[in-house]
């Protein structure tokens, strides 16, 4: 062991130093290099500079123009509702209007053969009236859903509710009056189920 002592060769000084302060260097260096990176990350963001460089001041707003503007858009948002609300309404009804013009469009060609039965002359007396309640019970179906039928006979001719499949000269009926009707129309509130076939005069 003592051979081997001696035989070690000094270290200078300058490189002893350099090899003893060489962690701390790196210590000092990494935490310098963490300390920059903290503050970069926590840095600002740059405002906004105006026309002559200076940094924009974000306006403030005042608690009136909040208010204001959470009202305006409670309104928008009430309005908004409401149209939806109607127009779903709307929709509704609509939809309950076609689905009933479709059921009783089926049901008219039994009225049109009621409707013929009873202009049949017979000495059945109870056959005609059999028809005749079948017929009044028809009727008042249809008028529990609301549907009616289309005023005609005598009547001004009206292309909207009127069909119109002959014409004749009549000196007695007034111009466009309805002076027959081959087949009844139906209504239901503004739905045309079914237009009157009718012959108009002058």
């Amino acid at each position: 062991m003592a051979k081997d002592k001696m035989n070690e060769k000094p270290v200078p000084e300058d490189v002893r130093d350099e090899t003893a302060e060489m962690p701390e260097q790196e210590a000092a260096e990494e935490a310098v290099g963490a300390v920059e990176a903290a503050e970069a990350s926590e840095a600002p963001e740059p405002k906004a500079k105006g026309p002559f460089g200076k940094a924009k001041k974000e306006p403030k707003k005042d608690q009136g123009q909040l208010l204001a503007e959470a009202a305006d858009k409670y309104l928008r948002l009430a309005a908004e509702y409401d149209n939806y609300r109607k127009r779903t309404a709307k929709e509704k009804d609509t939809a309950w209007t076609e689905a009933k013009a479709q059921t009783v469009a089926a049901f008219l060609p039994v009225y049109d053969n009621l409707e013929r039965a009873l202009k049949q002359e017979t000495t059945d007396e109870a056959y005609k009236k059999g028809v005749e309640m079948t017929m009044k019970g028809l009727q008042d179906a249809l008028t529990s859903l609301g549907v009616e039928v289309i005023p005609a006979l005598g009547e001004t001719f009206d292309p909207n509710r009127h069909n119109a499949v002959m014409h004749c000269d009549d000196e007695e009926a007034g111009e466009n009056t309805i002076v027959e009707v081959f087949q009844q129309g139906f209504i239901c509130g503004e739905k045309v189920i079914r237009f009157s076939m009718v012959k108009v005069a002058n």
